[in-house]
């Protein structure tokens, strides 16, 4: 998960070793702990997120198929969403990293390479998900507001190249992190550790400070405070951005709700978009709430640098703790969200699974409804 900031507490807080939860035994030689919780949390948090692995991977996956393999389900919409599929599936490709690093964050055994991608794959993914979250209630808004406007624009051959753009941009934003990120050892490890541990048949190998962690340099360098300030405005922004947008759809179907001597189409599609903002709203309630935790812990984090405080300290630890979990949920959740809101997802799957004829049921479907406009636009307002 992306919590560079907090990998090296006892390097922020220029604390020592037998200030940490040592769980090792080995307090008594200063030795450096292997782990920062207890063995019960970190059981928990375990199970937790190996309940989420396959739920996530089975679910993304799933959705991945669904668009790619029935046309009547490649909707602009639908493209978006596979998109954030992909996202979430690159974040649990790095979740067995993330706890073995949990279980034993020093020595880290598989070199600088795979330290710094394994971070940087999980940052930009968050990145295109919360993008992608946005680009995506942006169509909605032109689709319902501004029709006309929809008709011109939205068509998926642009919806493939907004979200190459946005993978794109995801990706160099995400950069800097090969240059935060590194095997760092701890240089603060007391003299004479080794031969100690030796002396009481301890392994030589906890005596190894190598931990994957934010890089001195990073820190320094104030490198590490404008990541920190770029992935807040990367959250903050878009949920401003989708609160805005999310108000000005509400009002303008409560507006149309009011509205008589509507077309049997234009009631049709109203329903659809109606189906389609409710899963999303749902969507992007449970992607806040799953972050909201992290950035708060982030926050408290910092603030303890600055003025030191246990309070703030065990705060920040158990705030640290929970985005673990909330981390995965937010990458698992969104194909049950499907799943549950829309019928038309939920028959794509049995079709998948052979569980329901080949072909789409008939009737009134985006490639159906006739003088609406472009194909693209018409298309682009019936989902999942």
């Amino acid at each position: 998960m992306p919590s560079w900031p907090n990998l090296s507490e006892c390097f922020s807080h220029n604390c020592s070793w037998e200030e940490t939860h040592n769980a090792t035994g080995f307090a008594d030689f200063g030795v450096p702990p292997l782990n920062y919780y207890s063995i019960p949390l970190l059981t928990g948090i375990t199970i937790a997120c190996t309940m989420l692995f396959p739920v996530g991977v089975a679910g993304n996956v799933m959705t991945i198929l669904v668009v790619s393999k029935y046309r009547d389900m490649r909707t602009t919409t639908n493209l978006y969403l596979c998109s954030m599929a992909v996202s979430d599936l690159l974040i649990f490709l790095c979740m067995p990293l993330d706890l073995y690093r949990m279980w034993r964050y020093r020595p880290w055994r598989f070199g600088a390479v795979l330290c710094k991608l394994f971070q940087f794959v999980s940052e930009s993914s968050t990145y295109s998900t919360i993008l992608s979250i946005t680009a995506l209630s942006v169509e909605r808004y032109l689709a319902i507001c501004f029709p006309l406007r929809a008709k011109a624009l939205v068509t998926k051959r642009r919806v493939r190249a907004l979200i190459l753009i946005l993978w794109t941009v995801s990706l160099v934003s995400a950069g800097p992190v090969f240059i935060m990120v590194g095997v760092e050892r701890d240089g603060a490890s007391p003299g004479g550790v080794i031969s100690a541990m030796n002396e009481t048949d301890f392994s030589p190998e906890a005596g190894d400070t190598r931990e994957c962690t934010m890089t001195h340099y990073a820190v320094e360098s104030g490198l590490m405070g404008a990541m920190v300030w770029l992935n807040s405005v990367f959250f903050f922004m878009p949920v401003f951005c989708l609160t805005v947008l999310y108000s000005l759809i509400g009002r303008r179907l409560w507006q149309r709700d009011r509205e008589t001597g509507i077309s049997s189409r234009v009631a049709h599609r109203d329903k659809s978009n109606r189906q389609t903002i409710k899963m999303l709203v749902v969507v992007v309630l449970a992607f806040v709430l799953c972050w909201l935790p992290f950035h708060v812990g982030r926050y408290v984090h910092f603030r303890s640098l600055d003025a030191p405080s246990p309070l703030l300290s065990v705060l920040s630890e158990y705030c640290n703790l929970v985005s673990v979990v909330l981390f995965y949920l937010s990458a698992a959740i969104n194909p049950i969200l499907y799943n549950t809101m829309s019928w038309k997802y939920r028959g794509a799957a049995a079709r998948l699974f052979g569980l329901a004829d080949s072909q789409p049921p008939r009737g009134r479907t985006a490639s159906s409804v006739k003088g609406d406009g472009s194909n693209g636009w018409t298309e682009s307002t019936v989902s999942f």
